[in-house]
């Protein structure tokens, strides 16, 4: 008889596709692999994003919504393709909107320290 998995059933990092080589206020980057897309929109919770840009430079980030400003996506510093070096920082997350299986990100302004 096999045993009960123990561990985790959710990815480590979840996909985020994003239209752009960086972010800015109202970028968009569609959430992929949620295991309940709606319920995240409707009520999202922390989880650990690999951000993939247009120009395939990946980069880890996460969404926190534990903080005063409400939901942040924080992404560390990285560099574009073209070699362009972009400051890491946390963005507010203006709106989480449910988009069939994904969940899309409209990104607001730079969170405040």
């Amino acid at each position: 008889m096999p045993l009960p998995a123990t561990g985790p059933t959710e990815p480590d990092a979840f996909l985020a596709v994003c239209g752009h080589t960086h972010l800015f206020p109202g970028a968009r980057c569609r959430l992929q692999g949620l295991p309940d897309p709606e319920a995240f929109a409707a009520r999202p919770r922390p989880v650990d994003v690999l951000l993939r840009f247009s120009d395939a430079v990946a980069t880890d980030a996460e969404v926190r919504t534990d903080g005063p400003a409400g939901a942040v996506l924080a992404v560390p510093a990285y560099t574009t393709a073209a070699g362009t070096p972009i400051d890491g920082r946390a963005w507010l997350v203006r709106e989480f909107a449910g988009a069939g299986d994904e969940v899309e990100l409209t990104i607001g302004g730079i969170a405040p320290a």
